[in-house]
């Protein structure tokens, strides 16, 4: 047990201190890594292990030896935005419900938790590949979900059919009947009869819905697609990937970060690799041949899975992304290279998002686009039309009760939702210094990782990977962002800030004198075998 803390302590960089805030920093540490590896795949899990770690790091604050907070500027811009969004709460015309949204807002608190808990640059590279190996769980399952085929796709739906009298259209397909999946007609057939009343969970492109089959209109026949009115079925095999979010944008927005990462690290380690061929060793380093392997499979398999979200906006942000990674870190002759595959990329993004969704890339007839450019001006409007709408905004979620009184969601028409815009939505509920603020951050903390960038004394490929794929992830994000109110996603807002911890403690660890540093960069050689 006592090799097994050791190792432990050696691997957080915990040194000093008494049992108790030893023990302290060690839980606060492992239930850190619990949140980075759970972020990928469940808010519950994530938010769990953060308030558990944070709880243990808040109460070793006031242990001794004192940990030394510094605040800079960033800091000052962070609290700015949460202390104006208190404010807003507090004007909102339902206070209630907008204090509750606080909740969310408070996530920043994430970036001092990985900050304060990441002792070392190596702790830093073991959480950025933890994070990253977490999410390939996801990205390998996501293909083979897809090849094994899920529910009840409905072919041939006969006029009197039960399912056509519920409103179901030809080619739904059938996912859920009472809650329970369903996987062939006979499973369909079976509990329909079961009740007077079947509530039938299906899926039809973009979304998924819910309507009532009635037992009494079960047709005669001696097969289950005869008393069904269907001719044929099939697995379904076209759907968006949700991952297990169960939410497809959702899960595109976390793969665009994650993926950023990814390829922040595999351009800057093949990079190196190639200047150090050319200027010293004449040959790549056999070590790390295994980490880059894996780093082209993840890169690949996180674009694989985003194509398959079939999501404009995050797909949108991770070719922005990429240009930045690819510009900054890299030749112009590979920016080049890049720039063709990903164009090569985008047509076949484009090719799925048709035969998926039967849209364009931007595509004014498409209902989606429609919706957001009514969210979109009714929200300019809505913020415009009031001076105390302009400072302050009308508070967070407050629309939802009084929508009808500021016609909104086209008098109903429309689904009930947010402006799927974070710039839109932070004017409309937290008024115009909430939008110059949240700006504000974005740009300092990008200065921050150019800094970091420049700073990069130990000269590492992991610190100037993590550096690269966090610019290009925040850049990334904040493009998706002006048509996704991605900061209002709690899973993807927990990610983002993570990521933001890892960027910032590199770069508080470049700016560290190495005489000072717990563990010097020359020290803290990490290798991850494919």
């Amino acid at each position: 047990m006592q090799g097994l803390l050791k190792k432990l302590d050696d691997l957080a960089g915990i040194e000093t201190g008494n049992v108790s805030t030893r023990r302290l920093e060690r839980v606060a540490f492992v239930f850190l890594i619990l949140m980075i590896i759970s972020a990928p795949h469940s808010i519950a899990a994530t938010q769990t292990a953060w308030i558990t770690g944070m709880f243990a790091w808040v109460v070793r604050l006031f242990c001794r030896p004192r940990i030394k907070l510094k605040f800079g500027a960033l800091d000052f811009a962070l609290w700015g935005f949460f202390g104006w969004s208190v404010i807003s709460s507090v004007m909102s015309y339902e206070p209630a419900t907008s204090i509750d949204r606080l909740r969310g807002t408070a996530l920043f608190l994430i970036i001092y938790f990985v900050i304060y808990n990441l002792r070392s640059l190596r702790t830093v590279y073991f959480a950025a590949f933890m994070l990253i190996l977490s999410c390939m769980v996801n990205v390998v399952w996501t293909p083979v979900q897809r090849l094994i085929g899920r529910g009840v796709e409905i072919h041939g739906l006969r006029p009197d059919s039960p399912l056509a009298k519920a409103l179901l259209w030809e080619d739904d397909t059938l996912l859920a009947a009472d809650g329970k999946k369903l996987n062939t007609p006979e499973d369909v057939a079976a509990r329909i009869e079961e009740n007077e009343v079947t509530k039938i969970k299906f899926y039809r492109p973009d979304f998924e819905f819910t309507v009532n089959v009635k037992r009494s209109d079960i047709l005669p026949g001696a097969t289950a697609m005869e008393r069904l009115g269907i001719e044929s079925w099939g697995k379904s095999r076209n759907w968006r990937s949700s991952g297990f979010y169960g939410h497809y944008a959702t899960y595109a927005e976390m793969l665009q970060l994650i993926a950023s990462l990814s390829l922040g690290l595999l351009v800057a380690g093949f990079f190196a690799s190639c200047k150090k061929y050319a200027d010293e060793t004449g040959k790549f380093e056999q070590s790390r041949r295994g980490t880059y392997a894996m780093l082209f499979v993840a890169v690949a398999g996180m674009c694989l899975a985003l194509l398959m979200t079939v999501t404009r906006a995050s797909q949108l942000g991770f070719m922005v992304s990429t240009f930045v990674i690819f510009a900054i870190g890299t030749s112009r002759k590979w920016l080049f290279a890049a720039l063709t595959i990903g164009l090569s990329l985008a047509l076949i993004g484009l090719f799925i998002l048709q035969q998926s969704r039967d849209v364009g890339f931007f595509d004014t007839k498409d209902p989606s686009t429609l919706y957001r450019i009514t969210m979109w001006r009714d929200g300019i409007r809505l913020w415009s039309e009031n001076p105390r709408h302009i400072v302050v905004g009308v508070g967070m979620d407050s629309i939802q009760k009084h929508w009808q009184e500021w016609d909104l969601f086209d008098k109903g028409y429309l689904p009930m939702g947010h402006f799927h815009s974070t710039p839109v939505q932070l004017l409309v509920e937290r008024g115009l210094p909430a939008l110059i603020i949240w700006l504000i951050v974005l740009g300092i903390y990008a200065r921050t990782l150019w800094k970091g960038l420049k700073l990069n004394v130990s000269g590492d490929w992991r610190s100037g990977g993590i550096l690269l794929g966090c610019l290009g992830g925040m850049i990334g994000f904040f493009t998706s962002g002006l048509v996704h109110y991605n900061l209002g996603d709690q899973e993807v807002a927990m990610v983002f800030f993570m990521l933001m911890g890892f960027g910032l403690k590199l770069t508080q660890l470049h700016n560290t004198p190495p005489d000072e540093r717990k563990v010097a960069a020359a020290e803290v050689e990490f290798r991850i075998a494919a």
